[in-house]
């Protein structure tokens, strides 16, 4: 097999015996395409109806496959800039849907980026959850803090520290938690040629040494009663069954969970794998862990707004939208020129690198209000002031960054397209002038 190490390969036969044929012939297939639509966007099936080839991914509430086709592009769409849908690899929705999120739960992505699975998180939980998405790395903390952005999740946080930093200041702090660990990627084997050069026979020890770490901080992070969902992309028994056995050796205040998911089946002593000759992914290791213990969810009443920040609101919903009722529990943070708004449930980040520390609602000035694009992509659209409906051309038009020649009312005005928020510009004089931020602009 075209660059697969024969330390690899020795390995796979031992683990599959007699499908190990089987399996090698599905790492030489095309990868897996997908994408998950976006439950916050009413047109989003039919946007991304030209992309999909109509068959849904089993285990991902609104996944769907990719047309094997030449040529699509998705990524550079409106119906993407729009927030429409995500491009995800179809095993890797596996782990979020395994976690289970529900409204009102306060989550820990701990190893998020680029934003995968805690924008799929962010979905389940809707405008009545909490998450706290996490990476180590500034520059991927910061593409996760965009894609949030961009599919409109209205209850995030995003913060940059190991996960050691993250359990000394959220002590047993969440109700429940995803570690999607970094890993020897053997399941991007056949969509990245790279990572087949790049693994060698040491990598999966290495990388248990890390993901027993990582797991270490998570047990301490997760409050009791909770529930812990660990996954890679992996394929090796020592970095999947290995690494949960030995955490559950650590950590005997854990027990495994089973679980089931369609088109997969039943997990065994609370683990499941995809594999890619079985079902239509790249492959995946996913277990479910509970933590002992009666979960007890702490109340967290908003703190009533200073009075400067209850003024900014009052001119932002006298002059631009009416914000959700769900939204009316939402701390608010002013820091510097930026007003904030996120779930009261979420901890105190004193002391961490914050990244995105809410939904920013806007930009003041000295006499100006201005709304901030997060808030564009995070309102129901009905929900502004003042709208306007792009065709195909004038939103292409916007995303490059022109004004739109139309007439309107006066004011900050929510763009759309099929209903769906492009940002923001401001009507004056028969010109609908362009908010959009520039590091958001097409190129063409």
């Amino acid at each position: 097999m075209d660059g697969l190490h024969e330390a690899f390969l020795n390995n796979m036969q031992k683990m599959l015996g007699d499908e190990n044929p089987a399996f090698l012939l599905a790492l030489e297939d095309a990868p897996t395409l997908a994408l998950r639509l976006n439950p916050r966007r009413a047109g989003a099936a039919d946007a991304a109806a030209a992309f999909i080839d109509g068959a849904a991914v089993p285990w991902a509430a609104n996944g769907r496959y990719l047309k094997r086709e030449e040529g699509l592009k998705p990524g550079s769409s409106i119906a993407h800039a729009a927030g429409a849908f995500y491009l995800q690899e179809a095993s890797a929705m596996a782990s979020a849907a395994a976690l289970d999120a529900k409204p009102g739960e306060l989550i820990l992505d701990l190893c998020a980026a680029p934003g995968g699975k805690s924008t799929q998180i962010a979905a389940a939980l809707g405008d009545a959850g909490a998450l706290v998405s996490n990476d180590p790395e500034p520059s991927r903390a910061r593409a996760l803090a965009g894609n949030l952005e961009r599919m409109g999740a209205p209850g995030a946080l995003v913060v940059s520290a190991l996960p050691e930093k993250l359990a000394d200041a959220w002590p047993e702090r969440f109700d429940a938690l995803l570690v999607d660990a970094p890993c020897s990627g053997e399941g991007m084997f056949r969509r990245d040629p790279d990572a087949r050069r790049e693994w060698s026979p040491a990598s999966p020890e290495g990388c248990a040494k890390r993901q027993a770490g990582i797991l270490d901080q998570a047990a301490r992070l997760l409050a009791p009663g909770g529930r812990l969902v660990y996954s890679t992309c992996t394929f090796n028994d020592l970095e999947n069954e290995g690494s949960v056995r030995g955490f559950l050796a650590r950590h005997p205040e854990f027990a495994p969970e089973d679980f089931a998911l369609p088109g997969v089946g039943a997990s065994e002593e609370g683990m499941l794998r995809i594999w890619p000759h079985r079902a239509r992914g790249d492959g995946h290791f996913v277990a479910r862990l509970r933590k002992a213990g009666a979960l007890a969810r702490q109340s967290a009443p908003a703190p009533r707004p200073d009075r400067e920040a209850a003024a900014l609101l009052d001119a932002l919903q006298g002059e631009v939208c009416a914000l959700p009722e769900a939204w009316s529990g939402m701390r608010l943070l002013r820091l510097g020129d930026r007003l904030y708004a996120r779930p009261a449930a979420i901890p105190d980040a004193n002391g961490l690198r914050v990244v995105s520390p809410g939904l920013c609602l806007l930009r003041a000035g000295r006499n100006y209000v201005e709304p901030e694009h997060a808030l564009a992509m995070a309102l129901p659209p009905e929900r502004a002031l003042r709208r306007a409906e792009l065709d195909d051309a004038q939103a292409r038009a916007f995303l490059r960054g022109e004004a739109i020649d139309m007439d309107g009312e006066k004011g900050s005005t929510l763009a759309l397209w099929r209903g769906m928020p492009l940002g923001w510009g401001k009507w004056s004089q028969g010109v609908l002038k362009n908010h959009l931020p520039k590091g958001l602009r097409h190129n063409k």
